[in-house]
């Protein structure tokens, strides 16, 4: 039907476009990446909406004998809860669509992650609780703001790092083996970059 091509909003608002562009890199073991480069537009005023409205909370972890902060804010919304933007229902909308052939069930969640600066950052790992660490799945990650670089290698170590830049309205769908047979980072840098959204839209039972 029509009338879901066309974006919800028009003018300088967020408005999501196709999906068929994406591009596709095998990455190995069963694993492979689709990217498309600007495809939410308006995503800096999104990326401001989110930052001010957004519940973030601040959590902690143990580290050895010590508690250390996370180094990044977090959002979480599950199956059925609304999320904070429309904008963000149509993304998961059409990503669900584009992908139901493949991915055989819709994504339900939505993870967000605030980087406030260069220090703010996420450890080598994979989205491996639950159905991910034994079953070929999708996450598909909608990036704003400012560019930060989400590293992947080959799980354990060895082989070729991958570098993806990713802000301002990019997208990354990681899948197949990608979240058991690869791991993905965000660094720190010491550069001075601005703050960064991630929006992880994940399938039931994947985090």
């Amino acid at each position: 039907m029509h009338h879901q091509q066309v974006s919800l909003f028009g003018g300088g608002d967020p408005g999501i476009g196709d999906l068929a562009p994406a591009r596709r890199t095998q990455l190995g073991r069963g694993a492979w990446i689709d990217t498309l480069p600007g495809w939410l537009s308006g995503a800096d005023d999104l990326f401001e909406r989110l930052a001010a409205g957004v519940p973030w909370r601040a959590e902690e972890r143990r580290m050895y004998d010590n508690v250390v902060a996370v180094p990044r804010l977090l959002a979480h919304y599950g199956p059925g809860a609304p999320l904070p933007d429309p904008v963000l229902d149509e993304a998961r909308d059409r990503l669900s669509a584009h992908y139901a052939a493949e991915l055989g069930e819709p994504f339900v969640s939505a993870g967000l992650c605030f980087y406030r600066d260069g220090r703010d950052s996420v450890a080598w790992h994979g989205d491996r609780i639950g159905r991910g660490d034994s079953q070929d799945t999708m996450v598909a990650i909608v990036s704003l703001g400012e560019p930060r670089p989400l590293l992947l290698r080959p799980r354990g170590g060895g082989g070729t790092t991958i570098r993806q830049p990713l802000g301002h309205g990019d997208l990354i769908v990681m899948g197949g083996s990608c979240q058991r047979t690869w791991d993905h980072a965000i660094p720190k840098t010491r550069a001075d970059v601005g703050g960064r959204i991630s929006v992880q839209f994940r399938p039931r039972g994947v985090a």
